[in-house]
C-alpha cells in the first residue's frame, strides 16, 4: 500500500485514458478515495472518482465537459468529495452542481460548505408519526393529502399546470408555514429554469427559496449529482435551522436517465430494458435522505415523466415504491378550465385512511370520490339521451358532482397577475365544510358558476341563488 502523503503535498496523477465523460488516471503515491474530486487542465475540468481499478489506477466520471483533455496530462487530487455552500446566504440564489452561482450576481459571502454525499438519517431519528402536510389547495388536501416528510409524485405532460402547481405550493410553504423551498432542476431546459426564476421573483417568493440546476446540455455526471447537492442544502435547513423544507424535483426520471448514461459509459452490463443494474440503489440513496426527523421535515414533490406512458417501466416502478402520494394532472380537465387540473379519480394518497386523517375527513373524501365516479358513468347517458331522461336521484348526483368539480377550482396567488383573481389559501376545515354542504344538497339551488374559482364555500353565498328549475336547465344546456 502506498505511503500517506504529508498534509501540504498535493497528490498528483497522470491521465491514462479519456473516453467521453470517463477518464482513467494513474497515481503513483496514493490512490484517491471513492467520491474524491480530481481537477485537470488548470482546474477547468472537474472529475469524480467512481471506482478504483487497481492500487494505482482510478476511473472517474466528468462533472464538466472534457474537451481538451489528453493522455499524459497531470491531474490533481483535491483530497475530498464535492462540496456545496449551505446556510441562509444561499436563499434567493441560483446554483449549479458545484455550488457556483449562475444568476449573474455577485456571491462573495464566506459560508460553510458540506459534502454532497451524506447518509440518510438514522432510523432512531426518523419520526414515526404520520402527519398531513397542508398545502391550502382544496383538491389536494381533501382527496390526496400529502405527508409531512413524505414524497409525492406529480404526473403530467406539458402545459397542464405542473409548474403553476409547484410554484403555488412554494408560495404557500413560504407564506403560511415559514418554511424554506428548494427547487432542483435535473435535466431541465435552460429556458425553463430562466422562466421559473422570473416567475418566482414576480410572485415574491424568491427570498425564501434556493434553486439548483443540472441542465440538459451538461454532462451526465453533473445531472446525476445535482439532486444530492440540493438535498445537502435542504438537510442544513432541516437539521441546523430546525425548519420545514419543501423540496421540488423536476424531473426525477432525468436523474435515473443520467445514472443510466454513467453506467453505460462505465461499461457495466445493462439490466432490464437497458437500465443500469444499480438503479434501485442509486434512487434509494437519493430518496431515503428525504425524511421527517425530530428537528424538522423535508417534504418532496417530484415531477415524474413516465416513458411512453408505460407504468411498468423500471424507472416508474422504482419511483412509485418511494412515493406516499400520486397527483395525476389531466389535460382534459385543463381544457375545460378546471385549475388545478388534478384528476380526482386517478390521484391517490397512502395517508387517505381513517386512522391517519380521521373519520370525518375520510368519510367526506370517499363520498366525493363516489359521487364523481357515478357522474363519470352517467356522462355517456347524458350525451346520448339528455339530462331529463335521468331519474331524480341521478339528476341530483350530476348536479352535486358538477358543483363539487367547480368548488375544487381555486384562484392561485402565483397567477394573480394573469387572471386578475385574488389568490386563496383554504384550510382543510373550510374545504371539508364546503364539501359536506354541497353533498347534503344545500347548494343545489345555486348556479354552478357561483362555485367556480372561489375559496371557501361562504363566498358563493354572495351570489344570488337561482330557482331549482333554472339550475337543472343550466346543467342540461351545457350538455
Amino acid at each position: 500500500m502506498p505511503q500517506n502523503l504529508s498534509d501540504n503535498t498535493v497528490n498528483t496523477g497522470v491521465i491514462a485514458a479519456v473516453r467521453g465523460s470517463i477518464v482513467d488516471i494513474l497515481f503513483s503515491a496514493q490512490v484517491p478515495a471513492i467520491h474524491n474530486i480530481i481537477y485537470a487542465q488548470n482546474r477547468s475540468v472537474t472529475l469524480e472518482v467512481v471506482s478504483q481499478l487497481s492500487h494505482q489506477k482510478v476511473r472517474t466520471i466528468a462533472l464538466s465537459p472534457t474537451q481538451g483533455l489528453a493522455r499524459g496530462m497531470v491531474a490533481e487530487d483535491s483530497g475530498g468529495p464535492l462540496k456545496v455552500p449551505v446556510g441562509p446566504a444561499t436563499l434567493s440564489r441560483m446554483f449549479n452542481v458545484f455550488g457556483h452561482v449562475i444568476d449573474g450576481k455577485e456571491f462573495t459571502t464566506d459560508m460553510p460548505s458540506r459534502s454532497i454525499h451524506q447518509s440518510p438519517p438514522a432510523l432512531m431519528r426518523i419520526s414515526s408519526q404520520l402527519q398531513v402536510f397542508e398545502t391550502g389547495i382544496k383538491i389536494v388536501d381533501v382527496l390526496c393529502p400529502l405527508e409531512r416528510g413524505g414524497k409525492a409524485g406529480l404526473f403530467g405532460g406539458a402545459g397542464v399546470g405542473k409548474t403553476v402547481l409547484l410554484t403555488e405550493m412554494i408560495h404557500n410553504m413560504v407564506s403560511h408555514q415559514q418554511g424554506v423551498s428548494i427547487f432542483c432542476g435535473i435535466g431541465e431546459r435552460c429556458r425553463e429554469g430562466e422562466e421559473l426564476y422570473r416567475e418566482m421573483k414576480q410572485a415574491g417568493v424568491l427570498d425564501n427559496m434556493v434553486m439548483l440546476f443540472g441542465q440538459m446540455n451538461e454532462p451526465p455526471g453533473s445531472r446525476f449529482r445535482v439532486g444530492h447537492a440540493a438535498l445537502t442544502m435542504a438537510e442544513y435547513f432541516r437539521d441546523d435551522e430546525k425548519k420545514d423544507v419543501l423540496l421540488l424535483i423536476d424531473n426525477i426520471f432525468r436523474f435515473i436517465q443520467a445514472g443510466s448514461e454513467v453506467s453505460g459509459l462505465m461499461g457495466q452490463i445493462p439490466s432490464r430494458m437497458g437500465y443500469q443494474p444499480t438503479l434501485g440503489t442509486e434512487l434509494s440513496s437519493l430518496e431515503e435522505r428525504i425524511a421527517n426527523t425530530e428537528n424538522g421535515a423535508i417534504t418532496s414533490i417530484q415531477a415524474v415523466y413516465v416513458p411512453a406512458d408505460d407504468f411498468t417501466d423500471p424507472a416508474a416502478v422504482h419511483t412509485f415504491s418511494h412515493l406516499s402520494a400520486t397527483l395525476v394532472l389531466s389535460r382534459k380537465r385543463a381544457s375545460e378550465g378546471f385549475y388545478p387540473s388534478i384528476d380526482p379519480l386517478q390521484s391517490n394518497s397512502k395517508l387517505a385512511s381513517s386512522s391517519v386523517i380521521g373519520d370525518r375527513h375520510y368519510s367526506v373524501a370517499q363520498q366525493v370520490r363516489q359521487i364523481l365516479a357515478q357522474y363519470n358513468e352517467l356522462k355517456d347517458i347524458i350525451a346520448m339521451l339528455g339530462l331529463e331522461q335521468l331519474s331524480k336521484k341521478d339528476r341530483d348526483i350530476v348536479m352535486r358532482a358538477r358543483r363539487l368539480e367547480r368548488f375544487f377550482t381555486q384562484p392561485f396567488f402565483t397567477t394573480e397577475q394573469f387572471t386578475g383573481l385574488q389568490g386563496k389559501f383554504v384550510t382543510l376545515e373550510q374545504t371539508l365544510d364546503g364539501c359536506e354542504r354541497i353533498l347534503s344538497g344545500e347548494y343545489d339551488d345555486y348556479p354552478e358558476s357561483a362555485l367556480y374559482m372561489i375559496g371557501e364555500i361562504s363566498e358563493a353565498v354572495n351570489t344570488q341563488p337561482k330557482k331549482p328549475s333554472q339550475s337543472s336547465d343550466e346543467a342540461n344546456h351545457e350538455h
